[in-house]
């Protein structure tokens, strides 16, 4: 499992890098053809981490709920993203994983409410939700690579 974590961190820090090299008005630009920008992208990696790991496992999740009504599935930026949110989800690209590890090795999970996403992917498990996120991630950061053609 600390691989997962591995590859996780490393894709955050590629996400920090859009972080700090995009201005916000990059960050929220939403270009033609598409239906969200980057800001909403990683805000959604985070968000979507939380929601498959903990909120399924029936614990408390790090994130506000007002967070998660922004960047949960199906949502699309409603509003432009101010510095102050920038910095909370710069903030929490890292410590949302490392507590996610420290739960892990801590063995917090002990249920699971399985579902299978729209995609066909049937998650059965914390440990699983954890494998499957790194792909989710990957899927999102193609699209920012796509994205960031157009800001």
């Amino acid at each position: 499992m600390h691989e997962a974590f591995n590859i996780t961190m490393q894709n955050r820090k590629v996400l920090e890098d859009y972080l700090q090299n995009y201005s916000l008005e990059q960050l929220n630009k939403v270009p033609q053809g598409f239906n969200n920008n980057l800001i909403w992208n990683i805000g959604h990696i985070i968000v979507v981490q939380q929601l498959l790991v903990y909120k399924l496992s029936g614990l408390p999740t790090m994130v506000s709920d007002e967070m998660i009504s922004r960047y949960q599935k199906g949502t699309r930026p409603e509003a432009d993203a101010t510095q102050e949110e920038i910095n909370e989800i710069k903030r929490l690209l890292y410590v949302t994983v490392e507590q996610t590890q420290t739960d892990f090795d801590n063995q917090i999970f002990k249920t699971y409410h399985e579902f299978t996403n729209n995609l066909g992917f049937t998650i059965r498990s914390a440990e699983g939700a954890i494998a499957y996120n790194y792909y989710h991630e990957a899927m999102h950061l193609g699209m920012m690579m796509s994205i960031r053609k157009f800001v």
